[in-house]
């Protein structure tokens, strides 16, 4: 192992790999900055741009891109609300609070000490698990991942704030969003109303970009907006309580969007909303989550990052894309001749090690520039906000049209900002809505091929182990709060008796 890090370094090191490194994580930056572009967008475009140079060095841009588009997301979804990628929702929850309490520079400093200290721990475990963890991912069909689906959407229910029963109407709302498009089993339209635009489904980003951008705004709007922040310099630099409180969410969220990150298709969107989800869970202020706690930038933060890192395992190893760019970056190994599969880390250790030592310069490179700059970018906050909301909804309305250079992806923007100052006015939650939205498809999916598996019986997914020990965890986290409130009622009862 020794020997192929010390390769690594090697490659990764030469002037021209640290050169297109450095592009790699500011272009990346960048595209997160712009809500609905995407990684995955990002790296396609740029993609006939490496076709002169070596592959590891094309390799190495395109993973720049990959990962400072993490970072951009989240300087947007701080700032403005406004998700610039769909990993970015969640720490938009506490991230938007905490930059209208006058502490945007904290939330985008913690963000990127958090993806910085998940990249590191990721990239140990990445180079030293990879081929088993492979093995073990490779037991993971769609029985297992149908109760992953089913733990995520039960684990979002349980941790929302508020109702449960309204966190789970809200669920089902996004799962039934979800199913517009083309029926996964039969291939028949469905929900389509006859519109030819509604065929292939309501992707997620312009249902995150509406709900949260452009419902800010509306419900801003309603209630006559917030004077512009005006927050001392040491208001916005990060302190040493922060760190220390953020420590134990950045490492539980590393480990979480590492686990979730190697199994394909999972991706960093499910790992930033579970994080956020068990230090909500776990926390010993779980009220202040919603309303800017600095653990729940933290936590997702360090799952997306993780969980960016992993899905390289599976991608590398298998030749199973781990997400959308992955899956992107899979079809750029085809255009420069490269196998992926078991066999890449021996054929081509240069190759390899290269890109993974890659991934810990660019992190570095990452931090270095983002850490002093995260008090600059919260100075976006002293503008005017009746100057920065036209400056949220074309930079939301541009992104959705880039998105398909469709204008019907701006109108669904709109009906969703719409829906999202609904929610904002009867207090439902977005959350768990967001959530039912990004699984639903792959929820859907894992459920139809079960079902073919077992020949419709469903009952033989009790024969899954792996299936039923989650789908058991997933039970006991719903059903454990009603015991709990029964239990305190029984007692309340006695004590008035």
């Amino acid at each position: 192992m020794w020997e192929n890090l010390l390769l690594g370094v090697s490659t990764a090191l030469t002037p021209t790999n640290l050169l297109w490194c450095f592009a790699g994580v500011v272009l990346g930056t960048v595209i997160g900055l712009l809500p609905g572009m995407g990684s995955a967008t990002g790296v396609a475009i740029l993609i006939p741009l490496t076709l002169t140079v070596e592959p590891v060095t094309a390799l190495i841009l395109l993973a720049g891109i990959y990962y400072g588009a993490q970072y951009g997301g989240t300087i947007t979804s701080v700032l403005l609300s406004t998700p610039g990628e769909a990993a970015s929702v969640v720490t938009t929850l506490d991230g938007y609070q905490m930059a209208r309490q006058g502490r945007a520079g904290a939330a985008l400093a913690i963000a990127a000490i958090g993806s910085f200290a998940a990249a590191i721990l990721s990239l140990i475990l990445l180079a030293a698990l990879a081929p088993p963890i492979a093995q073990v991912a490779l037991r993971f069909g769609p029985p297992e991942n149908l109760a992953v689906m089913v733990l995520a959407l039960a684990t979002m229910v349980v941790l929302t704030t508020g109702s449960t029963l309204r966190a789970a109407a809200m669920a089902c709302v996004g799962v039934l969003i979800a199913c517009v498009g083309i029926d996964a089993g039969t291939g028949q339209a469905r929900y389509t109303f006859g519109s030819v635009n509604l065929l292939s489904g309501i992707p997620y980003v312009e249902v995150v970009i509406g709900l949260f951008a452009v419902g800010e705004v509306l419900h801003q709007i309603r209630v006559g907006g917030a004077r512009p922040i005006r927050a001392g310099f040491r208001d916005l630099v990060i302190r040493r309580s922060d760190i220390r409180d953020s420590a134990g969410a950045i490492g539980r969220g590393s480990l979480i969007g590492f686990a979730l990150g190697t199994l394909p298709g999972a991706g960093s969107t499910l790992a930033s909303f579970l994080a956020y989800g068990l230090e909500k869970r776990v926390s010993r202020n779980r009220e202040n989550f919603g309303r800017g706690a600095i653990q729940g930038v933290a936590a997702p933060e360090s799952a997306n990052n993780a969980a960016a890192n992993a899905n390289f395992i599976p991608t590398l190893t298998l030749g199973i894309p781990g997400g959308a760019t992955t899956a992107v970056l899979l079809g750029a190994l085809t255009v420069y001749g490269i196998q992926p599969g078991p066999l890449l880390f021996t054929e081509q250790p240069e190759l390899v090690w290269g890109l993974l030592v890659s991934f810990f310069i660019g992190n570095v490179i990452l931090l270095v520039l983002n850490l002093p700059l995260a008090p600059v970018f919260a100075q976006l906050l002293r503008v005017p906000y009746g100057l920065l909301y036209p400056l949220i909804l074309v930079t939301s309305f541009t992104g959705a049209f880039a998105i398909d250079n469709n204008f019907f992806s701006v109108v669904l923007v709109l009906i969703f900002g719409f829906v999202g100052y609904g929610m904002k006015r009867l207090d439902l939650p977005m959350a768990p809505l967001v959530v039912g939205v990004v699984i639903g498809g792959l929820l859907e999916k894992a459920l139809v091929q079960s079902s073919a598996i077992f020949d419709g019986n469903m009952w033989l997914l009790a024969t899954e182990p792996i299936a039923v020990v989650i789908l058991l965890i997933a039970a006991a986290m719903l059903t454990a709060p009603l015991l709990a409130r029964h239990r305190a009622g029984r007692k309340e009862h006695a004590d008035v008796r």
